[in-house]
């Protein structure tokens, strides 16, 4: 347990909200250092190298893209101590269409460059709805030592969360309800208890959060990004985005390719999917990874899931229908129900360094103990002994439903059941309701995505990891083939995003290009 608790406080410093009984999407950064991971070879015809012009400040870094902003391109930082770490608010409009009217604050966090300085390196953890000033503070689990070195590491909380005028959509109480509510209904009653909850979030969001709701589009985090960059004095921006900060960060650079500096996407969501396919792509994903889980088990002799895979599957299978039908008691005074369950089982596969975590989780489950599954599951959704740590399970709802209102009416998901279920025995059916979320949402965004092309912005350096559950390694491909420099780097291995992961291959790819430009060979196989 002990073991337990220290892996749980290293992911609590990455990990946010994802899927739910929303399901909208699931995406999460975090450290996942396995030594066992070692590069293997180049691509046999890489197409690229070279080396990208330093980012820095010049003295266009603060003319506006619209001379009525300048107001907030002319803004200076004024840090300040914030636990070991430096502070700041940058100011912003609540909508770019009206600068001169309503404005909000975003929170910033800085760590500073321990010598040889050469900028700022802003940095997203995913979600949507993860903190980034959090992110930032954990940089020294998340970087390497070079990357400490020579930048200064910036986190911002994206609007509407964390500290950044946070969306709110349900209590906590309700919160609770809706985590915990079962993914897949099994009757009318809990197909009408699933369209109630996505009615309550999209009216909650507007009722809580009035204007705010109409203004937290990935698009104007973009357009906030370029105003952070004009505030720290960079000409360019250099940035490193994990997860769905992946696609802040080619939405960023499509709207300003010219101030594209040094880019890493690591984890890449391709924005050219339909949510039909993310949802699918998904669904894939955390099948393939829990079917690594399970074969890594096996190769033991005392595996105690079975003799073979599908043995181990039809086990976990058949121990989310007994929560279902029965929730397990844990060590406080709530009960983990099968929407619960599913948050447990999907947190630890995202970092093969969890793996552990599942396998106690599952042997206390299956002895009638739900504890550890609740440990992940509150893990997963920031929730703390005396509520939630932050706004990321509303979030990644009121971002992701204004991004892409689609949904899927109740009635049409059985005539997506054969599909899901073709790509994920054990997940298909929660990924196909999951489509329904957004059937509730009251608003629309105030700016439409644009296709991610970034014409004209210097080399973008993509990573797909080949069994990312969260990000499919398939929709790094197709990022960087979207964008018109995308430099695609693949990690062969477990888990969620590739740098920072055990692979010495991809760190070094990584660090040269952010250091010193060097960009790596279109296609490196590490």
């Amino acid at each position: 347990m002990k073991r337990i608790v220290a892996v749980l406080l290293v992911l609590a410093l990455l990990v946010v909200a994802g899927v739910g009984v929303a399901a909208v999407i699931l995406q999460v950064q975090r450290d996942d250092s396995d030594p066992a991971e070692q590069p293997t070879s180049q691509a046999d015809e890489p197409d690229g190298g070279g080396t990208a012009a330093p980012a820095g400040s010049d003295e266009g870094a603060r003319t506006p893209p619209d001379p009525a902003l300048a107001p907030f391109y002319d803004q200076r930082l004024s840090w300040r101590d914030c636990d070991r770490h430096e502070c700041a608010t940058l100011t912003v409009p609540l909508d770019y269409a009206d600068p001169a009217g309503e404005t909000i604050e975003l929170a910033l966090l800085r760590v500073p460059a321990e010598s040889d300085r050469i900028g700022s390196l802003v940095v997203n953890p995913g979600g949507p709805g993860a903190p980034g000033t959090e992110y930032a503070a954990a940089a020294a689990q998340v970087f390497g030592d070079r990357i400490l070195r020579s930048y200064d590491v910036v986190g911002f909380d994206p609007r509407g969360t964390g500290g950044s005028a946070p969306v709110d959509c349900l209590t906590d109480a309700e919160l609770d309800q809706f985590l915990a509510a079962d993914p897949v209904p099994d009757d009318e009653a809990e197909q009408a208890a699933l369209v109630d909850w996505s009615e309550r979030l999209g009216e909650g969001c507007v009722e809580r959060s009035g204007a705010l709701a109409r203004h937290v589009s990935t698009v104007e985090a973009a357009r906030d990004m370029d105003v952070l960059r004009a505030a720290l004095g960079e000409g360019d921006l250099d940035y490193f985005g994990a997860s769905y900060g992946t696609k802040l960060g080619s939405t960023y650079a499509d709207l300003f390719p010219d101030r594209v500096g040094r880019f890493v996407l690591d984890g890449a969501l391709d924005p050219g999917m339909s949510s039909r396919e993310l949802s699918l792509g998904q669904a894939e994903g955390f099948e393939r990874a829990l079917r690594a889980y399970v074969e890594d088990c096996l190769s033991d002799d005392d595996c105690f899931l079975g003799a073979t895979v599908e043995e181990g599957l039809d086990r976990i299978t058949g121990l989310m229908a007994e929560i279902d039908a029965d929730p397990l008691p844990t060590n406080t005074d709530r009960e983990v129900t099968v929407g619960t369950a599913f948050y447990g089982l999907v947190t630890p596969l995202y970092s093969r360094q969890s793996w552990f975590a599942l396998t106690t989780a599952l042997k206390e489950a299956f002895g009638g103990s739900g504890t550890t599954l609740l440990a992940l599951a509150d893990l997963y959704a920031s929730r703390g002994e005396d509520g939630y740590t932050d706004n990321s399970a509303e979030a990644i709802y009121a971002i992701n439903c204004l991004d892409d209102p689609f949904a899927v009416a109740p009635d049409q998901v059985d005539g997506e059941l054969d599909d899901f279920r073709a790509a994920s025995p054990t997940f298909g059916d929660v990924f196909a309701w999951g489509m329904t979320a957004c059937a509730g949402a009251q608003v629309q965004a105030a700016e439409p995505p644009p296709e991610i092309d970034a014409p004209g912005a210097p080399p973008i350096v993509v990573i797909g990891t080949t069994r990312d559950p969260a990000t499919p390694y398939e929709w790094a491909v197709a990022l960087a083939e979207e964008l018109e420099s995308g430099v695609l780097v693949s990690r062969d291995g477990d888990g969620h995003t590739g740098y920072h992961s055990g692979n010495q291959c991809v760190d070094d790819a990584v660090e040269s290009f952010l250091l010193d430009g060097t960009v790596p060979d279109d296609g490196l196989s590490c």
